[in-house]
């Protein structure tokens, strides 16, 4: 199961976009309650958006995101039955890929 949830509205000419990320997005300056180990950086680095397979967003993000992002956006255009393929990259090399049908 995908930890990437994506939600999509039609809306006069536009379709409305809007991604739920489950990803701990640590920044490594928290210490853990138990130990008070710092608990090392983790956090997506870059977010990718296609429709179809037209690149329409690349975002670099960092550490100063909270937990579990949420990105929304409004796209000029879009199909019912058009593809969206939302990637993301972390810092640690785990990558999460999801596809979606617009409806």
């Amino acid at each position: 199961m995908s930890n990437i949830k994506i939600r999509t509205k039609r809306q006069d000419e536009k379709t409305q976009i809007r991604m739920l990320i489950a990803h701990p997005m640590e920044h490594g300056r928290n210490r853990d309650a138990k130990t008070h180990a710092l608990i090392p950086a983790h956090f997506i680095q870059e977010l990718t958006v296609k429709l179809n397979k037209t690149l329409i967003i690349t975002a670099k993000t960092g550490a100063g995101i909270a937990k579990d992002p949420f990105f929304a956006f409004m796209l000029r255009g879009g199909n019912i039955g058009d593809k969206l393929t939302v990637s993301w990259l972390d810092n640690l090399g785990n990558k999460e890929t999801q596809v979606h049908i617009i409806k």
